[in-house]
């Protein structure tokens, strides 16, 4: 199944997704419309708006220098030491924007980065979840963009202030379950910034792959349906490039992922969000 959020005339729904069009499926969660019957006709793709398949997820968590490419290129923003170690870090669950929405370049920073990853869903809770069974808890997959603010990074041993700004957790299109998506290890992930191929990697070459990542996060702390995880960045990230290649307003960048399709986003400058309540 290829299962996608969805707004219609202001209102948000799930479907699947089959070619050009979506089928309007029962539920409001994610659990619910997994098991959800389909409802009515169905609606051209073209007519709705394709939302993040988990509205607020309840983590949002990201593994990093999980590509021994990506490491090497690392070090100079950060710890990339001891890779036998997994390295974690959390995006805010405010973070997640849509597959298509705009990334906003953020007004306290210039050195926004791009970083084209496999994401997770999680199905079921889980904790002390063996590597042998850890896939039994995975919902399904989805082409993320995990977007970066490298001086806020830098700045912070946790990372967690470079990697949580508002909408700086894309993902999508739509949900693949595994059945659907098959044996992904030989997935090609690609990274493009106006057109221009910038970064390519499987989900094979990866330090710690998702079964062990899994069993790691589970150690520490409950996974729950909804919860999201980004599972590590090929090399090519413009942090790696001398100079920096940092993401300009006008920029676009479209990431896909072998038979999970793809998501393109426009970055443009953060507009006046100032709010207090």
């Amino acid at each position: 199944m290829r299962l996608v959020r969805f707004e219609l005339a202001g209102e948000a729904a799930y479907g699947r997704l089959e070619g050009d069009r979506v089928l309007r499926v029962a539920g409001a969660t994610l659990g619910e419309a997994l098991a959800g019957k389909t409802l009515g006709d169905a609606l051209p793709l073209a007519s709705v708006r394709l939302l993040a398949p988990v509205a607020r997820p309840g983590k949002i968590l990201g593994i990093g220098v999980n590509y021994a490419a990506h490491a090497a290129e690392s070090v100079s923003f950060v710890n990339t030491a001891k890779p036998e170690v997994q390295k974690w870090f959390n995006k805010q669950a405010t973070a997640t924007n849509g597959p298509y929405d705009d990334v906003h370049l953020p007004k306290v920073s210039s050195q926004l980065d791009y970083e084209g990853e496999l994401v997770v869903v999680i199905g079921k809770a889980g904790r002390h979840v063996p590597r042998a069974r850890a896939m039994e808890i995975v919902a399904g997959y989805c082409v993320g963009g995990d977007y970066s603010v490298r001086d806020w990074q830098k700045a912070s041993q946790t990372m967690i202030m470079g990697k949580g700004f508002d909408t700086h957790a894309v993902f999508g299109p739509a949900l693949v379950t595994p059945d659907e998506a098959g044996d992904i290890s030989g997935a090609e992930i690609r990274t493009f910034v106006n057109g221009e191929l910038r970064q390519t990697g499987r989900p094979s070459d990866m330090i710690h792959d998702i079964a062990a990542q899994i069993e790691h996060l589970t150690a520490a702390f409950t996974l729950e349906p909804g919860d999201v995880i980004y599972t590590g960045t090929p090399a090519g990230v413009g942090a790696g490039f001398d100079p920096p290649k940092w993401l300009k307003a006008g920029d676009r960048v479209r990431i896909e992922i072998d038979g999970l399709g793809h998501i393109e986003n426009k970055v443009v400058e953060e507009p006046d969000t100032m709010r207090i309540g």
